[in-house]
């Protein structure tokens, strides 16, 4: 067996030419000739290898025939070390080379199951990089296709694989690739794709994913591990809305991966160099920053516009609604096309591989390493609660500024329980989690009208009927306003003077 190191790159086919006039690419000499690659995947009809994350292909590359078995491994920021067995392929397949015993048994018991299920053909040019001595990483640019069924899918992606070195050195290569080419990491295999292919399975925008941590980990090892979770999220609905996924739903999940990566680094700030901290939160800001309205009009969209036009009250032609919805859906799109523009830039790539580095880079001191994972997260838990008891105590007159502030604090406690919430009684944790989750969600929407009531009447701008129908649309969303107001205080009081579940 071996361990496959590799990071993964995709970019756009029309980028080609700039990625093999690059320098690094350019100066790096050829490892033989450029070859075309023939694959085809095993599975049984049921899918079994792949509900075990286990791949089997065949490949055929000139005279030669290979047979591989790979099993998968977590994937992030592009950069994955998975184990791989490969050998010389005849008429049938030998698994008695597999030394993992649950890979070698389910192997062979579905051996005489194994049927083509997709294939990929792409031609592949490899050249080797060797900066200094102890480092050695092969380049390999593929172009070509996965086909499964009667679907096919482009395949255009830059492989580094380490054949010597650290896997910080492929990161390093990658970032300064990056300064100047469009280049997306990523974490999904021709594997992976292959079977989404083949199962026809819409692109979804991916949610921010649990982490288990224990109790045992590291202060530095947790805070790693939630922020590679983080990355695994933003590159995933960077690289779908890339890939013409461009949904509502995928920009704000960008957004939330950006929300709670700056959260996470101010929630571990205390554990964390200086510079770090101030880099990364300044860049994540401004990185999300340039989605913001995108978000914020796809809200005002769907939740206080669309109730009133499905209720046809937006049809008067007399009325002065159709010409403000329209000024509003005209703002939406060049959003929309602002974001889109600011997610396939390369900057997103470059972010992504850079941020990964850092993190691969953390210094780790003797008295950070001592320090009691569980102590922290309870003292950094009550600094986050302490926080939103005094923004609380300021929303006393229902200022809306304030409220604002109110809710920030909310939803950073939230993310701090989100973070830290395995290591805590659960059922509490669970209980507790819902009732902030759901004062959040009321501060979100006293939140939400309130921009949407500036955004409005500045649209409107001296209209009269432009602002008798923003006053419409704040009026009819009036009565549930004042109602969630009237009480969002007393929701959000229990829960930052009562127990809590650390």
């Amino acid at each position: 067996m071996s361990q496959e190191i590799e990071l993964k790159l995709s970019l756009p086919s029309r980028s080609l030419p700039a990625l093999r006039r690059h320098p690094l690419v350019a100066g790096a000499p050829r490892e033989g000739k450029t070859c075309t690659l023939d694959n085809t995947y095993y599975d049984t009809p049921e899918l079994a290898l792949k509900a075990r994350k286990v791949a089997v292909r065949t490949r055929h590359q000139g005279r030669q025939w290979l047979q591989t078995v790979k099993c998968a491994a977590v994937s992030t920021g592009g950069l994955s070390q998975r184990p791989e067995w490969e050998q010389p392929y005849t008429d049938r397949f030998d698994f008695s080379a597999i030394d993992v015993p649950e890979v070698a048994k389910l192997l062979s018991r579905h051996k005489d199951e194994l049927v083509p299920v997709f294939t990929t053909r792409f031609r592949r040019e490899t050249r080797r990089y060797s900066p200094r001595e102890g480092v050695c990483i092969l380049l390999m640019i593929d172009t070509g296709s996965v086909e499964a069924v009667s679907r096919s899918a482009p395949i255009c992606e830059l492989e580094l694989e380490l054949v010597e070195g650290k896997p910080l050195d492929l990161l390093e290569l990658a970032c300064e690739l990056a300064r100047t080419l469009p280049l997306m990491p990523g974490d999904v295999s021709k594997a992976q794709r292959g079977y989404q292919l083949f199962l026809d399975l819409p692109a979804r925008p991916t949610k921010a994913e649990a982490i288990e941590l224990s109790p045992d980990d590291t202060v530095i090892e947790a805070f790693r591990r939630h922020a590679f979770g983080c990355i695994r999220q933003w590159q995933a609905n960077a690289s779908a809305i890339n890939e013409g996924h461009d949904g509502p739903e995928f920009i704000h999940q960008l957004r939330v991966s950006l929300r709670r990566l700056r959260s996470l680094i101010k929630l571990f700030a205390p554990a964390l160099p200086t510079e770090f901290v101030t880099e990364w939160n300044d860049r994540l800001r401004d990185n999300a920053n340039r989605f913001g309205d995108t978000r914020d009009l796809d809200v005002l969209h769907a939740e206080l516009l669309a109730p009133v036009v499905a209720e046809g009250l937006a049809d008067g032609a007399e009325s002065g609604l159709p010409p403000l919805l329209k000024l509003i859906e005209t703002a939406r799109q060049q959003a929309r096309k602002d974001a889109l523009h600011n997610i396939t830039h390369s900057a997103q790539g470059r972010l992504v591989l850079e941020l990964n580095a850092a993190l691969q880079g953390l210094p780790v001191s003797n008295l950070i390493a001592a320090v009691d994972l569980k102590t922290f997260a309870r003292l950094q838990l009550d600094r986050l609660r302490k926080r939103a008891r005094r923004r609380y105590e300021a929303s006393v007159t229902l200022v809306p500024t304030q409220l604002h502030t109110l809710r920030i604090a909310m939803k950073q406690l939230r993310y701090g329980l989100e973070f830290f919430g395995s290591l805590l009684p659960a059922r509490a944790v669970e209980r507790y989690l819902t009732g902030v989750t759901e004062a959040q969600g009321t501060l979100g929407f006293l939140n939400d009208v309130d921009v949407a009531r500036g955004r409005l009447n500045a649209w409107a701008g001296k209209r009269s009927d432009l602002l008798a129908a923003a006053s419409f649309i704040i009026g009819w969303h009036g009565p549930r306003y004042a109602r969630l107001r009237r009480r969002v205080l007393q929701e959000v009081e229990p829960l930052l003077w009562g127990k809590t579940p650390w």
